[in-house]
């Protein structure tokens, strides 16, 4: 039986070809995560992900160790596969908690200082989210909801908390995949986006971080129901 490969991104570069490959190769296997494209479930090797990067598995093993640190990767010790761990209904409620914690409070620090150009910019990444769930485009859709949460809490200008969303985020991605495939994208369309955007707007801290509160306990709260039914 061949061994699973990891999914191909449209946009993949020569990573080999660049001074700084360990980082590349780091942010990479870390993007793949945070968009669910490593699956739940299926193993992976240091080769097979070396070979789909174009590069030799010292910058893998490398990226590899760090992201096994974060909690975001594990390590088969029998056959020293790759998988994502497993979430169990006990480490969804931890990660639901933490995300409860730190990601409206992001939302409120970055509300004073939303300018223009930030909810400008919020508006496009929305507007690409909803188009990726029109089309039920998972990647795209995983990529664009990533892209809205960290363009607003880069904006807080709290590293340790950015940090630590990150964090999450890199741990909870692969099962928000799976979320969307049961549901599809009907069961998606109610984000607080708009909400989150007019708060923005209005300089409203609290609301900010009210909208961002509703919209990860609706969509924690899916995942939560499938978790419970099974996985």
């Amino acid at each position: 039986m061949s061994e699973p490969k990891p999914p191909k991104s449209s946009q993949r570069r020569p990573l080999a070809d660049n001074p700084a490959v360990h980082d590349q190769v780091y942010e990479a296997i870390r993007q793949a995560l945070i968009t669910g494209r490593i699956a739940p479930g299926v193993g992976v090797s240091l080769r097979s992900l070396a070979a789909e990067l174009g590069v030799s598995p010292m910058p893998v093993r490398d990226a590899v160790r760090r992201l096994v640190a974060e909690r975001a990767l594990a390590i088969n010790p029998a056959n020293k596969r790759l998988s994502v761990p497993s979430l169990t209904a006990a480490r969804l409620e931890q990660l639901s908690q933490a995300r409860l914690w730190i990601e409206p409070e992001l939302a409120a620090r970055a509300a004073p200082r939303a300018d223009a150009a930030l909810i400008k910019l919020l508006q496009s990444i929305d507007e690409e989210v909803d188009a990726a769930l029109t089309l039920g485009d998972v990647d795209r859709y995983m990529t664009a909801n990533h892209r809205f949460h960290f363009a607003i809490y880069e904006q807080a200008e709290a590293d340790v908390l950015l940090s630590m969303a990150g964090g999450l985020w890199l741990q909870i991605g692969p099962f928000m995949r799976v979320v969307f495939g049961r549901v599809g994208a009907d069961g998606l369309v109610a984000d607080r986006h708009a909400e989150a955007l007019e708060a923005l707007k209005a300089g409203d801290a609290e609301g900010a971080r009210r909208a961002i509160a509703a919209d990860l306990s609706e969509g924690m709260d899916k995942m939560r129901a499938a978790v419970e039914a099974g996985g």
